[in-house]
C-alpha cells in the first residue's frame, strides 16, 4: 500500500514539475519571467490566497514529501488541473492555513 501511494505522488510530482518548467518556458512577460526565474534550484513557486489577492511563495522541493502538502496539491488539481498561468503552482486554500502549514514544516 505504501509502495502504491509513494508512486501515485511521485506522478503527480513528475506531472506537476513538467507542467511548472513548460509553464516557465512560454511567459512572454518580463516581469513574470524574471519572477520565474528568482526560484533557487530546488524550490518552486506557489500561489496562495483567494482570488482578488494571491501571494507569492518560494517553497523547498522537500515539502512535496509531506502528506499535508501532498493533500493541497489534491485540492489545487481537483481545482484547476494542471493548468497555472500564473508560471507557479496555484493552490486553494487562505494565506492563514498555508503560513501556519509551512511554519510547522519548518519545525520539523
Amino acid at each position: 500500500m505504501g509502495i502504491r501511494l509513494m508512486g501515485i505522488a511521485h506522478a503527480k510530482v513528475q506531472k506537476l514539475h513538467k507542467t511548472l518548467s513548460s509553464a516557465a518556458r512560454s511567459q512572454t512577460s518580463s516581469t513574470t519571467t524574471t519572477n520565474a526565474n528568482n526560484v533557487p534550484k530546488g524550490h518552486f513557486a506557489v500561489y496562495v490566497g483567494d482570488q482578488t489577492c494571491k501571494k507569492r511563495f518560494v517553497v523547498p522541493i522537500s515539502y512535496l514529501n509531506h502528506p499535508l502538502f501532498l493533500d493541497l496539491l489534491d485540492r489545487a488539481e481537483e481545482e484547476y488541473g494542471f493548468d497555472h498561468p500564473m508560471g507557479g503552482l496555484t493552490i486553494p486554500c487562505s494565506l492563514d492555513y498555508f503560513i501556519s502549514l509551512i511554519s510547522a514544516l519548518n519545525c520539523s
